[in-house]
């Protein structure tokens, strides 16, 4: 699986690790998005071959995006492996709330991409009662900050 993120975002990788210590997870740091592109569409854009070799031709890609998530869609199109692209970033819910929720409202926090590697691996986890502890995080801190106006102390006390 292959995890593109912007600097900001190393946490979310250790969340995976965490969980599955057996699964291979390449961190690659999007520093020029108009390197998705291909060399004939932008000058700073990747032959195939060298997209194929960061990206793989057939490997899961989360891609972490703090802009709107079609933008990656629409820069990777005609790349081999644009089908096992999941992209999360900005969705406009038009609330007012803590930060840490603006990152569960677009899916950019660390229990989401954790959430996301079975489907993403179509790999089964490895107990029945994992694949819905991975789902119900999200819905457990929704219900603690509504309730208490703060971060959960795993978020508050992360390092």
């Amino acid at each position: 699986m292959v995890v593109l993120l912007e600097q900001r975002d190393r946490g979310i990788v250790g969340e995976d690790a965490q969980q599955s210590p057996d699964l291979k997870i390449r961190v690659v740091n999007a520093a020029n998005l108009m390197a998705l592109q291909s060399a004939s569409a932008h000058p700073h854009g990747l032959a195939d071959s060298e997209f194929d070799s960061v990206f793989t031709e057939d490997k899961p890609v989360i891609f972490a995006f703090h802009r709107y998530p079609w933008l990656i869609h629409g820069l990777i199109y005609e790349r081999n492996n644009h089908d096992n692209f999941l992209a999360h970033g900005y969705r406009e819910e038009g609330t007012t709330t803590i930060p840490f929720d603006i990152t569960v409202l677009s899916r950019l926090d660390r229990l989401h991409p954790a959430a996301d590697r079975p489907r993403a691996t179509d790999s089964e986890c490895r107990e029945p009662c994992e694949a819905a502890a991975l789902r119900d995080r999200p819905m457990a801190h929704r219900a603690w900050i509504t309730s208490r106006g703060e971060d959960m102390p795993e978020i508050l006390n992360w390092r």
